[in-house]
């Protein structure tokens, strides 16, 4: 197999990438790594061919100790830098946007990132989409490469493609444990050419030969075990994760292999992986050798088919991807989000109505033209007006009815959410579709956001105001005191 991959003209990375997330686990104490001795750390992974590194502005010193390497040791010339940038939930300004960008490249020593790749905490702002519009315009500044985002879900992946957005990869947990991303985000990924970079392939570890017919642990070591431990608890629990473990032990026995690589090939193999990341603990332990052994293995489609039916035994990681860092269960390190955020302000700001009530304008043209507001409170009832893929003078989507349809559920949402509401406060949703070849798209659109509240709905073919809208949507929400 080839061991590299084409992500952009200018940029190509290894297929098994290296993550530096553990930088931030080594210093939890407080204590910083030296960055020369930790960028020496990273020269042997250049010599053994892996030239790629993983990072985060939020990794503990990981970018400060890369641009070490890439400025003091020549193996870091050889080497390609991805980070990652995970804003606070909110509106972000331009200047915000460029800043990050700036100060990612101070501690790189670059002057163009290789791959930048975006976190958005909350869908229902459209704050995320602004963010990454103004990204897209430093890449074509020359300050970025190549756009890349992480833990996005099938959904939003396509909202963000079929707006425009130029994306090369999504990062999203993806292993025998966790599931999500062989549905629907193989199809979108497919669609729009963009390519999965997959973390969590060991499961924090617990995917290898170490744990194998173990006792259930009472304490864990590392943040990365506390969080896939709640993956396992998720999917089935002890037993069933034993059970997984055998099974992909027989498989790992007649390649004189390991877990550990069985489980990392078998998600390289996926069609629309461009590749895996795998932890390193910079100066404390490297398992290149190990590494290295994922591109020897190759699994028949025999041991594929194997593989599947053992995962079809576990039960499904609930969510789309990213789903566990915006609503329970929140499978992260504390089962909650207090080491990431400390609240998502509203989308909207809501103003007093003359007479009583609140109300909500989402600043479309069209509000102040035809005098009417996005969403109204009067007591506990919520009604949200007929609703496009509009955002400022942008229409969102492109001519992808999915596409629409997802954002402006999102915009509906953030109106009810604003003003008090929640999504499951829907009792009624009426759709117009402008074309009615366009009904099913729209309607697995709906029935995603609404599969477990179901409200009444109808859905009809009308000719919809404004070149390009495939689909308007409103809403009635009753709140129960």
């Amino acid at each position: 197999m080839d061991k590299s991959i084409k992500l952009t003209e200018n940029l190509h990375i290894s297929r098994v990438l290296t993550g530096l997330w553990q930088i931030a686990d080594m210093e939890r104490d407080g204590q910083t790594l030296d960055p020369m001795e930790a960028a020496s750390a990273m020269k042997p992974y250049i010599e053994s061919g892996l030239t790629t590194f993983d990072m985060a502005d939020h990794y503990g010193s990981a970018e400060t100790i890369s641009g070490t390497f890439f400025k003091h040791f020549k193996e870091g010339k050889q080497a390609q830098f991805l980070t990652k940038w995970v804003p606070k939930p909110g509106k972000v300004s331009p200047e915000t946007v460029r800043k990050a960008v700036t100060d990612a490249l101070s501690k790189l020593k670059k002057e163009k990132i290789d791959l930048l790749q975006y976190h958005a905490w909350s869908y229902v702002d459209p704050a995320w989409l602004d963010t990454l519009y103004e990204l897209q315009k430093l890449k074509e500044e020359g300050l970025i490469e190549a756009l890349g985002v992480t833990n996005f879900d099938a959904s939003h992946l396509r909202v963000a493609a079929a707006s425009g957005i130029e994306l090369v990869t999504n990062q999203i947990c993806y292993s025998l444990l966790d599931q999500r991303a062989a549905g629907d985000m193989h199809e979108v990924c497919k669609m729009y050419g963009i390519k999965i970079l997959a973390f969590g392939t060991l499961g924090g570890g617990f995917l290898s030969n170490r744990w194998l017919d173990k006792d259930e642990p009472k304490e864990l070591d590392t943040w990365s075990q506390m969080k896939y431990k709640r993956f396992i608890d998720v999917t089935g629990g002890w037993s069933s994760y034993q059970e997984l473990l055998r099974g992909i032990n027989e498989v790992a026995q007649k390649h004189d292999s390991s877990i550990t690589t069985v489980a990392t090939r078998f998600i390289l193999d996926q069609e629309a992986v461009g590749g895996v990341i795998v932890g390193a603990r910079l100066g404390k332990s490297s398992h290149i050798d190990d590494t290295l052994k994922i591109y020897e293995l190759k699994l028949s489609q025999e041991e594929h088919s194997q593989i599947k039916s053992l995962l079809a035994k576990l039960e499904p990681v609930p969510g789309g991807c990213g789903d566990e860092y915006r609503k329970p269960p929140f499978l992260t390190a504390s089962g909650d989000l207090s080491h990431h955020i400390e609240q998502i302000p509203p989308p909207f700001e809501s103003i007093d109505m003359v007479g009583g009530g609140k109300q909500i304008m989402s600043g479309t043209v069209w509000e102040d033209m035809a005098g009417y507001c996005r969403a109204v409170r009067k007591g506990n009832r919520i009604s949200v007006s007929g609703t496009t893929a509009t955002h400022g003078e942008r229409m969102i989507g492109g001519s992808d009815p999915a596409a629409q349809a997802t954002f402006v559920l999102d915009k509906i949402q953030g109106a009810i959410e604003s003003l008090g509401g929640s999504l499951e406060d829907v009792i009624r949703t009426r759709i117009f579709v402008n074309d009615i070849n366009d009904w099913e798209p729209v309607a697995r659109a709906h029935g995603e956001r609404f599969a477990t509240i179901k409200p009444a709905n109808t859905l009809v073919e009308a000719k919809l105001v404004g070149d390009g809208y495939l689909v308007e949507i409103e809403a009635e929400a009753e709140i129960m005191s």
